[in-house]
Protein backbone atom coordinates (compact mmCIF):
# COMPACT_ATOMS: atom_id res chain seq x y z
CA UNK A 1 0.00 0.00 0.00
CA UNK A 2 2.84 2.16 0.68
CA UNK A 3 3.66 3.00 -3.17
CA UNK A 4 4.04 5.87 -5.23
CA UNK A 5 1.82 5.93 -8.42
CA UNK A 6 2.62 7.43 -11.39
CA UNK A 7 0.22 8.80 -13.75
CA UNK A 8 2.50 8.31 -17.17
CA UNK A 9 4.45 4.97 -16.16
CA UNK A 10 3.99 2.40 -17.97
CA UNK A 11 7.14 0.80 -18.10
CA UNK A 12 7.10 0.02 -21.97
CA UNK A 13 10.58 -0.09 -22.15
CA UNK A 14 11.54 -3.03 -20.08
CA UNK A 15 11.95 -6.24 -22.14
CA UNK A 16 10.27 -9.35 -19.77
CA UNK A 17 12.72 -12.15 -19.94
CA UNK A 18 10.89 -15.61 -20.83
CA UNK A 19 12.04 -18.18 -18.95
CA UNK A 20 10.63 -21.11 -20.49
CA UNK A 21 12.42 -21.05 -24.18
CA UNK A 22 9.95 -24.01 -25.17
CA UNK A 23 6.75 -21.96 -24.42
CA UNK A 24 4.86 -20.80 -27.92
CA UNK A 25 2.71 -18.75 -25.71
CA UNK A 26 3.49 -15.11 -24.59
CA UNK A 27 1.62 -12.62 -22.35
CA UNK A 28 2.20 -8.54 -23.42
CA UNK A 29 1.12 -6.39 -21.23
CA UNK A 30 -0.36 -3.20 -22.86
CA UNK A 31 -1.62 -1.11 -20.12
CA UNK A 32 -1.13 -0.51 -16.39
CA UNK A 33 -3.70 0.76 -13.56
CA UNK A 34 -7.47 1.30 -13.87
CA UNK A 35 -10.18 3.70 -13.20
CA UNK A 36 -13.17 1.91 -12.97
CA UNK A 37 -13.13 2.43 -8.77
CA UNK A 38 -15.74 -0.88 -8.19
CA UNK A 39 -16.58 -0.84 -4.43
CA UNK A 40 -14.76 -3.91 -3.60
CA UNK A 41 -11.83 -3.49 -5.59
CA UNK A 42 -7.94 -2.26 -4.51
CA UNK A 43 -6.39 -2.49 -7.92
CA UNK A 44 -6.96 1.91 -8.23
CA UNK A 45 -4.64 2.12 -5.02
CA UNK A 46 -2.10 -0.03 -5.89
CA UNK A 47 -1.67 0.51 -9.55
CA UNK A 48 -3.06 3.48 -10.25
CA UNK A 49 -5.01 5.25 -12.74
CA UNK A 50 -5.11 3.69 -16.36
CA UNK A 51 -1.99 3.96 -18.70
CA UNK A 52 -1.71 3.05 -22.35
CA UNK A 53 1.79 1.86 -23.81
CA UNK A 54 2.43 3.49 -27.34
CA UNK A 55 1.26 1.43 -29.65
CA UNK A 56 4.51 1.09 -31.51
CA UNK A 57 6.17 -0.39 -28.12
CA UNK A 58 3.63 -3.05 -28.31
CA UNK A 59 3.80 -3.47 -31.99
CA UNK A 60 7.62 -4.17 -31.83
CA UNK A 61 7.28 -6.27 -29.14
CA UNK A 62 5.05 -8.13 -30.73
CA UNK A 63 7.32 -8.61 -33.52
CA UNK A 64 10.18 -9.91 -31.99
CA UNK A 65 7.71 -12.56 -30.22
CA UNK A 66 7.17 -13.61 -33.95
CA UNK A 67 10.83 -13.65 -34.68
CA UNK A 68 11.34 -16.18 -31.55
CA UNK A 69 8.23 -18.62 -32.96
CA UNK A 70 6.04 -17.72 -30.65
CA UNK A 71 2.79 -18.88 -31.78
CA UNK A 72 0.25 -17.69 -29.55
CA UNK A 73 -0.10 -13.82 -27.54
CA UNK A 74 -1.92 -12.74 -25.02
CA UNK A 75 -2.86 -8.97 -24.16
CA UNK A 76 -2.83 -7.66 -20.96
CA UNK A 77 -4.17 -5.26 -19.30
CA UNK A 78 -6.69 -4.33 -15.77
CA UNK A 79 -9.21 -3.05 -18.33
CA UNK A 80 -7.41 -3.90 -21.44
CA UNK A 81 -10.77 -2.84 -23.82
CA UNK A 82 -10.70 0.97 -22.38
CA UNK A 83 -6.55 0.80 -24.19
CA UNK A 84 -5.83 4.23 -25.66
CA UNK A 85 -3.05 5.52 -26.97
CA UNK A 86 -2.33 9.37 -26.68
CA UNK A 87 1.15 9.49 -27.34
CA UNK A 88 0.66 10.70 -30.88
CA UNK A 89 -0.47 14.15 -31.44
CA UNK A 90 -1.35 12.85 -35.29
CA UNK A 91 -3.55 10.13 -33.85
CA UNK A 92 -7.44 11.04 -35.16
CA UNK A 93 -9.46 12.18 -32.50
CA UNK A 94 -11.96 8.86 -31.66
CA UNK A 95 -14.28 7.95 -28.69
CA UNK A 96 -13.98 4.69 -26.29
CA UNK A 97 -17.56 4.32 -26.92
CA UNK A 98 -19.40 2.93 -23.83
CA UNK A 99 -21.72 -0.63 -24.56
CA UNK A 100 -25.55 0.47 -24.86
CA UNK A 101 -26.80 0.78 -21.12
CA UNK A 102 -23.32 1.18 -19.12
CA UNK A 103 -21.64 3.71 -17.59
CA UNK A 104 -18.62 4.57 -16.21
CA UNK A 105 -17.44 6.11 -13.18
CA UNK A 106 -14.13 8.35 -14.67
CA UNK A 107 -14.28 10.33 -17.49
CA UNK A 108 -12.99 9.19 -20.72
CA UNK A 109 -10.18 11.45 -22.38
CA UNK A 110 -11.17 11.99 -25.98
CA UNK A 111 -9.06 11.07 -28.74
CA UNK A 112 -5.89 8.62 -29.56
CA UNK A 113 -6.17 5.56 -31.00
CA UNK A 114 -8.37 2.72 -28.79
CA UNK A 115 -8.12 -0.85 -28.08
CA UNK A 116 -10.49 -2.04 -31.80
CA UNK A 117 -7.42 -0.08 -33.55
CA UNK A 118 -4.78 -2.13 -31.48
CA UNK A 119 -6.03 -5.50 -31.82
CA UNK A 120 -6.39 -4.56 -35.59
CA UNK A 121 -2.74 -3.97 -35.87
CA UNK A 122 -1.66 -7.05 -33.98
CA UNK A 123 -3.84 -9.22 -35.82
CA UNK A 124 -2.06 -8.39 -38.63
CA UNK A 125 1.92 -9.24 -37.64
CA UNK A 126 1.55 -13.00 -38.52
CA UNK A 127 -2.01 -14.29 -39.63
CA UNK A 128 -0.78 -17.38 -37.97
CA UNK A 129 0.06 -16.52 -35.05
CA UNK A 130 -3.69 -16.72 -32.24
CA UNK A 131 -4.15 -13.37 -30.41
CA UNK A 132 -5.83 -13.15 -26.90
CA UNK A 133 -6.97 -10.45 -24.68
CA UNK A 134 -7.66 -10.17 -20.87
CA UNK A 135 -9.19 -8.38 -18.81
CA UNK A 136 -11.70 -6.54 -19.82
CA UNK A 137 -14.65 -4.60 -18.38
CA UNK A 138 -17.87 -5.18 -20.11
CA UNK A 139 -18.69 -1.51 -20.47
CA UNK A 140 -15.89 -1.05 -23.51
CA UNK A 141 -17.32 -3.36 -26.35
CA UNK A 142 -18.12 -1.70 -29.50
CA UNK A 143 -19.60 -3.79 -31.78
CA UNK A 144 -16.59 -2.67 -34.60
CA UNK A 145 -14.70 -4.35 -31.92
CA UNK A 146 -16.97 -7.63 -32.22
CA UNK A 147 -17.01 -7.18 -36.09
CA UNK A 148 -13.20 -7.39 -36.39
CA UNK A 149 -13.17 -10.20 -34.23
CA UNK A 150 -15.54 -12.06 -36.25
CA UNK A 151 -13.45 -11.27 -39.74
CA UNK A 152 -9.77 -12.12 -38.53
CA UNK A 153 -9.85 -16.26 -38.12
CA UNK A 154 -6.16 -15.81 -35.59
CA UNK A 155 -7.85 -13.34 -33.31
CA UNK A 156 -9.63 -15.97 -30.39
CA UNK A 157 -13.99 -16.17 -30.13
CA UNK A 158 -13.60 -15.88 -26.80
CA UNK A 159 -14.75 -13.34 -24.02
CA UNK A 160 -13.56 -12.63 -20.47
CA UNK A 161 -16.60 -10.51 -19.28
CA UNK A 162 -16.31 -10.20 -15.73
CA UNK A 163 -20.27 -10.27 -13.98
CA UNK A 164 -19.32 -10.15 -10.21
CA UNK A 165 -22.81 -10.61 -9.75
CA UNK A 166 -26.21 -11.19 -11.49
CA UNK A 167 -28.15 -9.12 -9.27
CA UNK A 168 -28.82 -5.33 -10.11
CA UNK A 169 -29.33 -4.22 -6.59
CA UNK A 170 -25.91 -5.67 -6.01
CA UNK A 171 -24.10 -4.42 -9.10
CA UNK A 172 -24.91 -0.96 -7.70
CA UNK A 173 -23.61 -1.54 -4.53
CA UNK A 174 -20.10 -2.77 -6.62
CA UNK A 175 -20.33 0.44 -8.16
CA UNK A 176 -20.09 -1.89 -11.51
CA UNK A 177 -21.64 0.61 -13.68
CA UNK A 178 -24.46 -1.58 -15.33
CA UNK A 179 -27.30 -4.00 -14.46
CA UNK A 180 -27.93 -7.24 -14.74
CA UNK A 181 -30.54 -7.00 -18.36
CA UNK A 182 -27.67 -4.41 -19.89
CA UNK A 183 -25.15 -7.57 -19.18
CA UNK A 184 -27.38 -10.07 -20.79
CA UNK A 185 -28.01 -7.80 -23.97
CA UNK A 186 -24.25 -7.33 -24.14
CA UNK A 187 -24.10 -11.32 -24.65
CA UNK A 188 -27.19 -11.33 -26.79
CA UNK A 189 -25.37 -8.96 -29.09
CA UNK A 190 -21.92 -10.57 -29.51
CA UNK A 191 -23.45 -13.73 -30.01
CA UNK A 192 -25.93 -12.21 -32.59
CA UNK A 193 -21.73 -11.70 -34.11
CA UNK A 194 -20.24 -14.49 -33.29
CA UNK A 195 -22.33 -17.18 -32.08
CA UNK A 196 -19.39 -19.70 -31.24
CA UNK A 197 -18.21 -17.09 -28.79
CA UNK A 198 -17.52 -18.90 -25.41
CA UNK A 199 -18.00 -16.51 -22.11
CA UNK A 200 -15.45 -16.40 -18.69
CA UNK A 201 -15.88 -14.04 -16.14
CA UNK A 202 -15.57 -13.31 -12.30
CA UNK A 203 -18.05 -13.77 -9.80
CA UNK A 204 -18.16 -12.70 -6.03
CA UNK A 205 -20.18 -14.39 -2.99
CA UNK A 206 -21.76 -13.00 -0.02
CA UNK A 207 -21.10 -9.25 -0.98
CA UNK A 208 -21.41 -6.52 1.64
CA UNK A 209 -25.84 -7.01 2.07
CA UNK A 210 -26.04 -9.73 -0.39
CA UNK A 211 -29.84 -10.69 0.02
CA UNK A 212 -30.66 -14.54 -0.90
CA UNK A 213 -32.45 -13.26 -3.68
CA UNK A 214 -29.47 -11.82 -5.11
CA UNK A 215 -27.21 -14.84 -4.66
CA UNK A 216 -29.81 -16.42 -6.36
CA UNK A 217 -30.02 -13.55 -9.55
CA UNK A 218 -26.28 -14.61 -9.73
CA UNK A 219 -26.93 -18.37 -10.18
CA UNK A 220 -29.47 -17.76 -12.80
CA UNK A 221 -27.38 -15.68 -14.62
CA UNK A 222 -24.83 -18.29 -14.70
CA UNK A 223 -26.96 -20.76 -16.22
CA UNK A 224 -28.45 -17.86 -18.57
CA UNK A 225 -24.96 -17.28 -20.28
CA UNK A 226 -23.19 -20.35 -20.05
CA UNK A 227 -19.68 -19.66 -19.14
CA UNK A 228 -17.04 -21.99 -19.79
CA UNK A 229 -14.87 -20.67 -16.96
CA UNK A 230 -15.38 -18.55 -13.86
CA UNK A 231 -13.25 -17.74 -11.30
CA UNK A 232 -14.91 -17.26 -8.27
CA UNK A 233 -13.91 -15.86 -4.38
CA UNK A 234 -15.91 -14.99 -1.48
CA UNK A 235 -15.61 -11.68 -0.74
CA UNK A 236 -12.75 -10.21 1.59
CA UNK A 237 -13.04 -6.82 2.39
CA UNK A 238 -10.32 -4.62 1.18
CA UNK A 239 -8.82 -1.28 3.12
CA UNK A 240 -9.28 2.00 1.63
CA UNK A 241 -12.05 0.79 -1.11
CA UNK A 242 -15.21 2.55 -1.30
CA UNK A 243 -16.74 -0.53 0.13
CA UNK A 244 -14.62 -0.08 3.55
CA UNK A 245 -15.78 3.52 4.39
CA UNK A 246 -19.55 3.08 3.37
CA UNK A 247 -20.47 -0.21 3.00
CA UNK A 248 -21.00 -3.08 6.44
CA UNK A 249 -19.35 -6.78 5.71
CA UNK A 250 -22.33 -8.52 6.83
CA UNK A 251 -22.94 -11.75 5.27
CA UNK A 252 -21.24 -14.39 7.41
CA UNK A 253 -18.28 -16.78 6.62
CA UNK A 254 -20.49 -19.17 6.64
CA UNK A 255 -23.23 -18.43 4.50
CA UNK A 256 -20.30 -16.72 2.13
CA UNK A 257 -19.01 -20.42 1.78
CA UNK A 258 -22.55 -21.79 1.24
CA UNK A 259 -23.28 -19.63 -1.65
CA UNK A 260 -19.58 -19.85 -3.25
CA UNK A 261 -20.06 -23.60 -3.00
CA UNK A 262 -23.35 -23.16 -5.05
CA UNK A 263 -21.76 -20.62 -7.37
CA UNK A 264 -19.06 -23.54 -8.00
CA UNK A 265 -21.18 -26.18 -8.93
CA UNK A 266 -23.79 -24.53 -11.30
CA UNK A 267 -20.56 -22.98 -13.34
CA UNK A 268 -19.17 -27.47 -13.44
CA UNK A 269 -22.42 -28.71 -14.55
CA UNK A 270 -23.17 -25.63 -16.97
CA UNK A 271 -19.65 -26.15 -18.03
CA UNK A 272 -19.96 -29.62 -18.42
CA UNK A 273 -23.17 -29.45 -20.43
CA UNK A 274 -21.50 -26.97 -22.79
CA UNK A 275 -18.52 -29.47 -23.33
CA UNK A 276 -20.72 -32.81 -24.39
CA UNK A 277 -21.84 -30.01 -26.87
CA UNK A 278 -18.72 -30.20 -28.53
CA UNK A 279 -18.51 -33.93 -28.88
CA UNK A 280 -18.24 -35.01 -32.53
CA UNK A 281 -17.03 -31.59 -33.39
CA UNK A 282 -13.50 -30.42 -35.32
CA UNK A 283 -11.85 -28.08 -33.64
CA UNK A 284 -8.15 -26.42 -34.01
CA UNK A 285 -5.59 -27.08 -31.00
CA UNK A 286 -2.81 -25.64 -30.99
CA UNK A 287 -0.47 -27.85 -29.28
CA UNK A 288 1.64 -26.28 -25.91
CA UNK A 289 2.87 -29.18 -23.71
CA UNK A 290 3.14 -33.00 -23.19
CA UNK A 291 0.13 -33.56 -21.10
CA UNK A 292 0.89 -33.88 -17.41
CA UNK A 293 -0.29 -37.09 -16.97
CA UNK A 294 0.80 -39.15 -19.45
CA UNK A 295 3.88 -38.69 -21.77
CA UNK A 296 1.97 -40.46 -24.27
CA UNK A 297 -1.02 -37.33 -24.83
CA UNK A 298 -0.43 -34.24 -25.81
CA UNK A 299 -2.15 -31.22 -24.69
CA UNK A 300 -3.47 -27.68 -26.30
CA UNK A 301 -6.10 -25.32 -25.85
CA UNK A 302 -8.54 -25.01 -29.02
CA UNK A 303 -10.07 -21.48 -29.82
CA UNK A 304 -12.38 -21.31 -27.06
CA UNK A 305 -9.49 -21.90 -24.55
CA UNK A 306 -10.60 -25.05 -23.75
CA UNK A 307 -7.72 -27.65 -22.51
CA UNK A 308 -7.38 -30.54 -25.53
CA UNK A 309 -5.72 -33.76 -24.89
CA UNK A 310 -5.12 -35.85 -27.70
CA UNK A 311 -2.73 -39.45 -28.22
CA UNK A 312 0.66 -38.58 -29.40
CA UNK A 313 0.64 -40.09 -32.82
CA UNK A 314 1.32 -39.48 -36.67
CA UNK A 315 -0.89 -37.62 -38.63
CA UNK A 316 -1.15 -36.37 -42.18
CA UNK A 317 0.25 -32.52 -42.52
CA UNK A 318 -2.70 -31.44 -45.47
CA UNK A 319 -0.13 -28.59 -46.03
CA UNK A 320 2.95 -31.01 -47.09
CA UNK A 321 1.20 -34.74 -47.77
CA UNK A 322 3.64 -36.13 -45.38
CA UNK A 323 2.90 -37.81 -42.29
CA UNK A 324 4.07 -35.97 -39.15
CA UNK A 325 4.17 -36.55 -35.86
CA UNK A 326 2.89 -33.40 -33.53
CA UNK A 327 4.98 -31.31 -32.08
CA UNK A 328 4.70 -28.26 -29.50
CA UNK A 329 3.52 -25.32 -31.64
CA UNK A 330 1.84 -27.21 -34.67
CA UNK A 331 -1.82 -26.39 -35.06
CA UNK A 332 -3.66 -29.95 -34.78
CA UNK A 333 -7.20 -30.18 -36.06
CA UNK A 334 -9.52 -32.67 -33.97
CA UNK A 335 -12.45 -34.89 -33.77
CA UNK A 336 -13.84 -34.67 -29.51
CA UNK A 337 -14.70 -37.65 -27.92
CA UNK A 338 -15.64 -36.98 -24.73
CA UNK A 339 -15.03 -34.34 -21.93
CA UNK A 340 -15.53 -33.25 -18.33
CA UNK A 341 -16.56 -29.70 -17.34
CA UNK A 342 -12.91 -28.74 -17.52
CA UNK A 343 -11.11 -30.30 -20.70
CA UNK A 344 -12.04 -32.16 -23.63
CA UNK A 345 -10.78 -35.46 -25.29
CA UNK A 346 -9.99 -36.06 -28.56
CA UNK A 347 -8.46 -37.48 -31.80
CA UNK A 348 -6.21 -36.17 -33.75
CA UNK A 349 -6.81 -36.05 -37.65
CA UNK A 350 -4.30 -33.72 -39.43
CA UNK A 351 -1.65 -31.12 -38.99
CA UNK A 352 -2.23 -28.05 -40.86
CA UNK A 353 -2.17 -23.87 -40.79
CA UNK A 354 -4.66 -21.84 -38.56
CA UNK A 355 -6.11 -20.33 -41.98
CA UNK A 356 -6.05 -23.37 -44.28
CA UNK A 357 -8.03 -25.51 -41.04
CA UNK A 358 -10.63 -21.98 -41.16
CA UNK A 359 -10.42 -22.20 -45.17
CA UNK A 360 -11.47 -25.26 -45.50
CA UNK A 361 -13.76 -24.65 -42.65
CA UNK A 362 -15.71 -22.14 -44.23
CA UNK A 363 -15.74 -23.95 -47.41
CA UNK A 364 -18.03 -26.59 -45.94
CA UNK A 365 -20.31 -24.91 -44.43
Amino acid sequence: MNVQLSLQETYSDINPIRINKMTKTAFVSIQRGCNNMCSFCIVPFTRGQERSRPISSILNEIHNLNAQGIKEVTLLGQNVNSYQDLSETTTPTTNNQLSKGFKSNFKQKQGGKTFTHLLDAVSLINPEMRIRFTSPHPKQFPMELIQLMKERANICKTIHLPAQSGSTSCLERMRRGYTREAYLDLINEIRHILPACSFTSDFISGFCGETEQEHLDTLSLMKLVGYSFCFMYPYSMREKTKAFYHLKDDVNAETKSRRYTEMVHVFRKCASDLNELKHNEVHLVLVDMISKRSNEYLSGRNDQNVIVIFPKREVNNVDTMRLEMPQIGDYVACRIVSSTSQSLKAEPLFLCTLNSFYNKKNLNK
